[in-house]
């Protein structure tokens, strides 16, 4: 318990019910997870009956590398995983009840956008993409496409649903999920059938969830479907923090939480380490007319720290001049600091260019992180479609882009055919090719277009 601070203990021995660990920016949430894993360790619950759910793969590993620090050996054992990658877990382990096979695809987005594209009748990337919001909003809510068009607004809404209806069809018949799925289907799954239910209620004894301000409806439906009426979990999240809106998160899910388990215990961190005192109070003011579920005011031990100033420019260009000259000055003045000292911010990736020319006429080297991948560019994605169906013929969805990019004239139709075939005989897409029965489901010119 070494070097965490009295309402950080609080969290971390608070063993026996559910419980919400309300924690500021920077105020050790971490910290207080990973400690928490190993209390329960240390009072006799096995690692691999402790799930801690986070939100991204990076912050997968970063808790996975700090678990590993505090316990030792038993860190390995841990789930430490996204929703979707614990949603793939249980659909690998039990999604055959739901007829999925062990070996099921995962499409990712630009796979969707294609099949939508295909199920839309349109060659518009843009449009396609529209669905595709709109399908994996609803899809976050818990609706599919009966109850999507059931209660469409307009005749936009009409469209989309009737697209999302044929969408489903096809990842039917392509043994295929989307990134959605991943948390509908084992939502589905714990749902509707109770053997699986408590199966995996038994097996989890503990479930911890970061960032808990950002998920969405169907995210707490699986959550408490997986702690049962026991409660034995431990969120922790900040509803100053919530910025996933637009992905379907819900700040109801904070709101519901002492409704759905009246025992609960609310623990607020309030302590900030990263800042300063000048910058909280900046944030603090900031933040203070948002409408609070939980107020609290984060407070600093590390000084008052350089005041925040706010600059007015007249246009982009001079915004990136006056960035330039601030780091220049503080170097002049005795900064002595490293280029890599410095950082500038900026809410768009297309923001980026006149920064960089800035830079660039001032001879400061700087490196732009984020932007569009070398990997996603598409005519790679089609490159590595194939070497990856080389390597694996089992890949659907590599199979899938394989087929159709350049198009060759081979159809929803045929697909969705080859598609049934291969589930019927437990084959991939690649395999059903060579199956001599195929000729049974496919005319020669289709069977012919796919051998070549």
């Amino acid at each position: 318990m070494s070097g965490l601070n009295l309402a950080q203990q609080e969290a971390v021995n608070y063993l026996h019910g559910p419980c919400l660990v309300l924690a500021g920016a920077g105020s050790g949430k971490t910290r207080v997870i990973t400690h928490k894993i190993a209390r329960l360790i240390q009072t006799g619950l096995e690692a691999n009956r402790i799930a801690a759910i986070t939100f991204t793969n990076k912050a997968a590993a970063e808790m996975r590398e700090r678990a590993k620090s505090l316990v030792g050996k038993p860190a390995k054992d841990l789930v430490i995983c996204t929703f979707h990658a614990l949603g793939v877990r249980l659909l690998r382990e039990d999604g055959k009840v739901l007829g999925l096979k062990p070996q099921f695809s995962i499409l990712d987005s630009d796979d969707v956008t294609s099949i939508l594209k295909d199920a839309g009748g349109t060659t518009d990337a843009a449009t396609a993409r529209q669905w595709q919001w709109a399908i994996s909003l609803w899809k976050n809510v818990g609706l599919n496409a009966a109850q999507a068009l059931a209660q469409a607004k307009d005749d936009n809404e009409r469209v989309t649903a009737t697209i999302m209806a044929r969408y489903e069809e096809r990842l039917a018949a392509y043994q295929s999920v989307d990134f959605d799925d991943l948390i509908g289907l084992p939502l589905k799954l714990l749902r509707d059938f109770d053997e699986v239910r408590e199966k995996w209620q038994r097996k989890l004894g503990h479930v911890l969830v970061d960032e808990y301000q950002d998920t969405n409806a169907t995210q707490y439906e699986l959550l408490k479907l997986l702690v049962g009426e026991r409660g034995r979990f431990t969120a922790v999240g900040d509803d100053d923090q919530s910025i996933y809106g637009w992905r379907g998160a819900t700040l109801d899910n904070l709101r519901k939480l002492p409704q759905d388990y009246p025992g609960l215990k609310v623990i607020k961190l309030e302590q900030n380490y990263r800042s300063t005192s000048a910058i909280l109070r900046a944030a603090n003011n900031v933040i203070q007319p948002n409408p609070k579920l939980f107020p609290k005011t984060l407070f600093s031990e590390l000084g008052e720290g350089e005041p925040v100033r706010v600059v007015d420019c007249d246009n982009e260009e001079h915004e990136a001049e006056r960035a330039v000259a601030r780091i220049q000055s503080i170097r002049a003045n005795g900064g002595g600091k490293d280029w890599k000292d410095f950082a500038i911010l900026y809410r768009a990736n297309h923001q980026a260019r006149v920064l960089e020319q800035a830079l660039r006429k001032a001879q400061i080297p700087y490196k732009v992180s984020g932007g569009q991948s070398f990997f996603d560019r598409a005519e790679i994605r089609d490159l590595c479609a194939w070497l990856r169906l080389w390597v694996n013929n089992d890949d659907d969805p590599a199979f899938l882009r394989a087929v159709t990019t350049p198009k060759r004239g081979i159809g929803h139709q045929t697909l969705s055919s080859l598609g049934v075939f291969a589930s019927q005989y437990k084959l991939s897409l690649f395999e059903a090719l060579f199956s001599s029965s195929l000729a049974s489901v496919l005319n020669a010119r289709a069977l012919g277009s796919l051998h070549e």
